[in-house]
């Protein structure tokens, strides 16, 4: 019995799987805490220079949402910071899964204080300056549209992984350019096919000593089918002197023959598989946390606001603790799915069972089974998977990694062989 492990691909790599709009996010965040830090601190003052208890406590809930969304760019920023630690052994990002699973919490409590209060006015009415609290509620209704405007402004479902390789395989999904480190300087493989038949390009630095006559490629398919690509020169760059065949999935071995010597790097090309994009694994849940936040927030204004002018309108008191009811079980039910995913993100469960079936059905042909299958989440947009599998074929980890590039949300792979008679 034989084990091969392959992981990622090829060779060593970092385990960066942040998410692709990481860096907007966090700046979003923090310009948000900014505005209700500006807007609490400017009712704060006010309320106690007019005498208004309503202006004082509506700015005391707004320290608490400013909090909140504290967590969440201390978990960008965090996240960010150590991406590169090596002691998190599937990187950092997890940290806005956990800051979600922590703003649920305090959604949840939030939920059950207003419910609280608002069963507490229903028993025992209480007299409302109206005049007073209704601009109270529409100024927080426009700081909270204002902050769920620039929260998702940066917020959209694409992606792209550009996460950083092993110098022997460099590869950016959804794209058709792989720049691979030589040891010195890096050269430049594409696949071009734009009016032409498609070939192989590779541009090499002007200060390289590479000769066309010392590179060769040589490409392996997931039915182990190999094909050896000699290059011209072109000027600008080196042109493969054949076809490359479709489909464009397959391990390509780049070989370089200098001074006698022979080096390979290897790297993988895919055809897109659309059906991946997209999907509850791409979520950045510490960002949907902090948006569900000031959502829930300007939900409510809306409630209590409708609540109040009803009251003052009709006098019906208890249309106020009815609208403050109304928004504690909304913000309850948002909290619950909040909790439901992010808690299933870090236990580990799986993301999306479709792409646990295709990943099960691309390695089980000709006689090879998976004897066991692993998928979890990273990261947003960035999945891992461990697979075992036996084989009668005598194929190694390669074939396997090879057939499962066209999955790009695969970011980190380890694959175990056991051949059998």
């Amino acid at each position: 019995m034989t084990d091969i492990h392959a992981e990622d691909r090829a060779g060593s790599h970092d385990h960066v799987f942040l998410g692709p709009d990481h860096d907007k996010a966090e700046r979003r965040t923090w310009v948000v805490i900014a505005l209700c830090t500006v807007m609490m601190i400017a009712e704060i003052i006010g309320g106690a220079m007019f005498g208004s208890l309503a202006l004082v406590a509506d700015g005391l809930h707004m320290s608490t949402h400013a909090g909140a969304l504290l967590l969440a760019a201390l978990a960008y920023t965090y996240a960010r910071k150590y991406a590169g630690d090596r002691n998190f052994t599937f990187g950092t990002g997890k940290f806005g899964d956990l800051a979600g699973y922590s703003s649920a919490i305090v959604l949840a409590m939030i939920a059950l204080l207003i419910g609280y209060e608002a069963v507490s006015r229903f028993l025992n009415p209480v007299a409302i300056s109206f005049e007073e609290a209704i601009p109270i509620a529409v100024l927080g209704l426009a700081v909270n549209v204002a902050s769920a405007w620039l929260l998702s402004g940066g917020h959209h479902h694409g992606h792209d992984h550009a996460h950083s390789h092993g110098p022997d395989e460099a590869h950016t999904h959804g794209e058709e350019v792989r720049s691979i480190d030589i040891g010195g300087s890096t050269i430049e493989l594409e696949i071009f096919e734009e009016g032409v038949p498609p070939r192989f390009r590779i541009r090499v630095p002007e200060a390289s000593a590479l000769q066309v006559s010392g590179i060769t490629i040589e490409t392996i398919r997931p039915d182990v089918a190999s094909q050896v690509f000699a290059f011209v020169d072109r000027g600008d760059y080196l042109e493969s002197v054949n076809d490359i065949p479709e489909p464009h999935a397959f391990l390509a071995k780049v070989r370089i023959m200098e001074a006698g010597r022979s080096r390979e790097f290897q790297t993988t090309f895919a055809e897109h598989d659309h059906g991946s994009t997209g999907g509850a694994h791409h979520r950045d849940n510490n960002m949907r946390a902090a948006v569900v936040h000031v959502v829930a927030d300007a939900a409510v204004s809306v409630l209590v606001i409708a609540g109040l002018l009803m009251a003052r309108a009709f006098g019906w008191l208890w249309m106020d603790p009815l609208a403050g009811l109304i928004g504690a079980v909304v913000i309850a039910n948002w909290s619950f799915g909040l909790l439901r995913d992010t808690g299933g993100i870090l236990l580990d469960r799986v993301p999306d069972q479709k792409v646990f079936e295709r990943v099960r059905k691309t390695v089980e042909c000709d006689g090879d089974r998976v004897t066991d299958l692993h998928l979890w989440r990273l990261g947003p947009g960035h999945l891992g998977a461990i697979v075992s599998v036996v084989t009668p074929n005598g194929r190694g980890s390669d074939y396997y990694l090879a057939r499962l590039a066209s999955f790009h949300d695969l970011s980190h792979v380890t694959v175990e062989v056991r051949a059998v008679a």
